[in-house]
């Protein structure tokens, strides 16, 4: 693995990303495996709000590791605030982890159990940073909201982002993907688990302010399927069972 290659395969993969980011060894790096009984409630945490405004999606691309809905962060009308955030994070992008052909994607555990896939909305600290690339190294740059995908029934909204798949099948591609309202995409109950912990892939940066809700959402085999077909450049399988931990503070509100 050189320069900024990475992967997650033998040679490129999670147990030697050490070599290039020493902090991959840190004690702060996500992800974990969940264990709610070893989660502590903190009184002090209250409800996650979130306000998102569709007129901020800007574009789908695919980064060769992933699809990444971005958008227009100049301002805060879409952002998250709440729970063990002291102000406002403005949203950044979301994509998904997938597992490939067969596999479950998600990146954390929950008792060692994995998901189909796992969505990460990231937001940034624009309070204390002036940019997201300054608030991404910095350890309360970064607010990301986690949440589970489930085998199930269809996903009356998923579909939105399946659709538009086939228009950035390769790395690099990118097209308009105005109007989308993430908030289709949240669970009925904003119920979370928090802890401070890092990106989950190079560089690593312990940096985020973790925030994984408790109910999954649900989508279909098909939907599942139609995501693992979008050729990306490496399989995005599940690491929690090689960088867990067990200290692990959250809330039941």
């Amino acid at each position: 693995m050189t320069g900024n290659h990475w992967g997650y395969g033998k040679e490129d993969g999670p147990s030697i990303w050490h070599k290039n980011y020493p902090v991959a060894q840190g004690n702060q790096q996500s992800p974990i495996d969940i264990v709610p009984h070893q989660a502590s409630h903190d009184p002090n945490l209250g409800p996650i709000v979130l306000n998102y405004d569709q007129c901020t999606s800007i574009n789908i691309s695919n980064n060769g590791h992933s699809v990444v809905v971005e958008f227009d962060d100049l301002d805060d009308r879409s952002v998250i605030q709440g729970g063990p955030l002291d102000n406002p994070y403005r949203l950044k992008q979301f994509h998904f982890h997938w597992g490939g052909k067969g596999c479950r994607g998600s990146e954390h555990t929950v008792e060692g159990c994995s998901y189909a896939s796992e969505l990460h909305l990231v937001h940034w600290n624009a309070v204390k940073y002036k940019t997201f690339g300054e608030a991404a190294s910095a350890p309360d740059g970064l607010a990301v909201l986690g949440i589970f995908l489930d085998t199930g029934d269809d996903h009356r909204w998923l579909h939105m982002i399946t659709d538009a798949l086939y228009m950035v099948k390769f790395k690099g591609s990118v097209t308009d993907f105005k109007g989308f309202n993430p908030k289709c995409l949240l669970p009925s109950s904003l119920h979370y688990w928090t802890y401070p912990g890092s990106l989950t892939t190079p560089p690593l940066h312990e940096s985020v302010i973790w925030i994984v809700l408790k109910e999954p959402i649900t989508v279909s085999d098909k939907q599942v399927h139609v995501a693992d077909m979008t050729p990306l450049t490496t399989t995005l399988a599940s690491q929690a069972t090689t960088k867990s931990s067990t200290s692990f503070t959250g809330d039941s509100l």
